[in-house]
């Protein structure tokens, strides 16, 4: 189920969705750090990734029923300190959570260095 979140993950992020900067898929949940492509918004962004991956998971898993608690929550970044401080919770989330000792351990979270992620939009690089 991890590598097929993965890979719609970033099915969409070809499509120009979002440019994906940070991410970590939790046993239950997932954090992402995404910069939108005009005339995207971020409910949209998240229900292509929901539904892209229920849809799958259904087809391809035989998961049936609800697979996501409904609305999620976000938060606009303000700067490039602000970009950081997210960055660094999602790297860091499976470690706090028990999962790994190093955050880099960690293989469905782009601090494991092995996924080809989008820089930060120019005002928020620091």
């Amino acid at each position: 189920m991890a590598n097929l979140f993965l890979d719609v993950l970033f099915h969409y992020r070809t499509r120009g969705c979002y440019h994906l900067h940070e991410f970590v898929l939790m046993p239950d949940h997932f954090h992402l750090l995404i910069s939108l492509e005009p005339g995207m918004s971020v409910e949209r962004a998240v229900q292509f990734l929901k539904g892209g991956f229920s849809f799958r998971a259904g087809k391809e898993l035989g998961l049936k029923g609800e697979l996501w608690q409904r609305g999620f929550t976000d938060h606009f970044v303000k700067d490039s300190h602000d970009f950081q401080n997210h960055a660094t919770y999602i790297r860091d989330n499976p470690v706090e959570g028990g999962l790994v000792a190093r955050a880099e351990e960690y293989p469905y979270s782009s601090a494991c260095h092995t996924f080809d992620l989008d820089a930060p939009p120019p005002h928020l690089r620091g």
